[in-house]
């Protein structure tokens, strides 16, 4: 070594030694500031967090750009920027999360959910929804129906970072028998710190008290909409904010009554479903035309759920579907099971014509949905899961798949549970999108979702490769609120919880 330093001073002079052992002294600092550089561990939130050489898809319906390098600070999107691959570029950072190779999007939101705590009155537990929804990518939910005094105190929890679960906006259901309890219901959604109000079927005069009053209040409204007096002329002309599944369009498209048999009873809800797979053909296409732009012109969106209808059309496949073997809980399962009892267990009867009225029934919808859409219309994604078949998490991607089958192409869909839900919540300015500024709510998927939505179930998919069927896709992170979830860890702490409540359910 003296000898090359020899021959060294013998032939530059020491400025240029200098100038070599100063880039030497930085690759040995960039060298040593890598070896302190730190990885992230799973239900942690951190001061500064770098996800490095993503691509990305936002929630604006846009294509994928990138790598980019997305910095975290705390529960926010400090910056989302080209990948930078000189290390010494975040020296001032401890934690790095490598995305070579996943595709990173905004966290989805399921604007249709319910955070149950039993099914039937056998208790399930909230760490099941919790932890099926995170590994699903979503994290936040808009609860539209629960417990109400459990959800509040969950909803803080959450907002704390106590508890492993999405954010929560907790909609409370309104109701009453005169316009006066309408009014009521509201202001007590209010006091109780309510994020917004649903509503069910209403007599118009009721309805209108009800959305006066909401509206006075500064509420956005859901209208769970039935065979009613009121229909999607009223949402539009009382202000509600979004129609959930998809009553009410179709009917106030009708030229009259709907043709239902004699005997019908509404409140039996075989009859029910039966008949409402019959109801899109006899709306009058000219008149749809007229509703749907109307509901847009009013700024009414649609979160049709086609997901938890499903069964209809192809109870075979919703009874066998592949996840239930290993995280499908036993209260759900029981649920399920037809009974005039349980609200949804209805095909204890159901018959092949059922089904062909109900893909035709399909069609029509999702060509509405689709024109609606095209209208300027503002589309949603929500599940409706612990019914119908239907867990938690899987059957919002689902949905997601039904959003492309009805012509919709990926990106939109993306869009659909991600800036278009924001959009519906109020929370466009926060939520929704991967951009400076907004919450930290992502999800690092290993996969293009464009090429495949099934990417996105936790479970992923089969393919061949050079003769081998290896597994693609599931999310890998899901960061809710900047807190950091590694996604199959989730999933087998769900198939775990199924798997103690089975063998607790053998033991009696």
């Amino acid at each position: 070594m003296s000898l090359i330093f020899k021959e060294v001073n013998e032939t530059m002079q020491k400025k240029e030694i200098v100038g070599i052992l100063a880039i030497c002294i930085m690759f040995l600092s960039a060298e040593a500031m890598m070896g302190e550089t730190k990885g992230v561990e799973s239900g942690q939130r951190y001061e500064k967090l770098v996800i490095r050489n993503v691509l990305v898809i936002d929630g604006k319906g846009t294509p994928p750009r990138g790598p980019v390098d997305i910095i975290l600070k705390g529960n926010s999107i400090q910056s989302v920027r080209s990948a930078n691959h000189r290390p010494e570029a975040y020296r001032e950072n401890l934690h790095v999360l490598d995305g070579s190779g996943l595709y990173a999007l905004p966290g989805l939101i399921n604007i249709h959910a319910h955070i149950h705590d039993n099914r039937g009155g056998v208790p399930i537990p909230f760490e099941y929804l919790y932890k099926l929804w995170l590994s699903c990518g979503i994290t936040a939910v808009r609860d539209v129906g629960s417990n109400y005094e459990k959800t509040i105190q969950e909803r803080q929890k959450s907002q704390e970072g106590t508890i492993t679960a999405p954010r929560i906006f907790l909609y409370m259901r309104a109701g009453g028998r005169t316009p006066e309890e309408a009014k009521q219901s509201i202001q007590r959604i209010k006091k109780l710190g309510g994020d917004g109000v649903k509503i069910f079927g209403m007599d118009r005069d009721i309805m209108k008290a009800a959305l006066m009053e909401a509206n006075e209040l500064g509420f956005r409204v859901v209208h769970h909409v039935g065979v009613e007096e009121t229909d999607a002329w009223d949402d539009a002309e009382l202000g509600v904010t979004s129609i959930e599944h998809w009553y009410g369009v179709p009917d106030a498209a009708l030229l009259g009554s709907q043709n239902f048999a004699h005997d019908y009873n509404y409140s039996n809800e075989s009859d029910r479903f039966r008949y409402a797979g019959r109801l899109w053909r006899e709306a009058d296409p000219e008149k749809l035309k007229s509703v749907l732009q109307t509901l847009v012109e009013k700024g009414v969106s649609w979160c049709p759920t086609f997901v938890i209808y499903e069964a209809n059309r192809d109870l075979l496949r919703a009874k066998n579907q592949p996840w239930f073997k290993d995280y499908l809980h036993p209260a759900l399962a029981e649920y399920f099971k037809p009974s005039p009892s349980n609200h949804g267990s209805y095909h204890w009867n159901w018959t092949t014509t059922d089904e062909v009225f109900w893909r035709e029934n399909y069609k029509i919808w999702m060509k509405a949905v689709r024109k609606f859409a095209s209208f300027g219309g503002i589309v949603g994604a929500g599940e409706d899961a612990g019914y119908i078949y239907m867990t938690y998490g899987f059957s919002l991607i689902r949905e997601l798949e039904l959003h492309q089958e009805a012509g919709f192409h990926p990106i939109d869909v993306i869009k659909h549970a991600t800036g278009n839900n924001a959009r519906i919540l109020g929370q466009e300015k926060t939520l929704g999108r991967l951009r400076n500024g907004y919450l930290a709510d992502i999800i690092l998927v290993e996969g293009n979702p464009l090429k495949n939505l099934k990417y996105l179930y936790p479970t992923g998919v089969m393919e061949l490769e050079q003769g081998q069927l290896v597994k693609k896709g599931g999310i890998k992170w899901t960061i809710k609120d900047g807190y950091v979830y590694h996604a199959p860890a989730l999933l087998e702490d769900v198939k775990t919880l199924v798997s103690q409540a089975k063998n607790s359910l053998q033991k009696q």
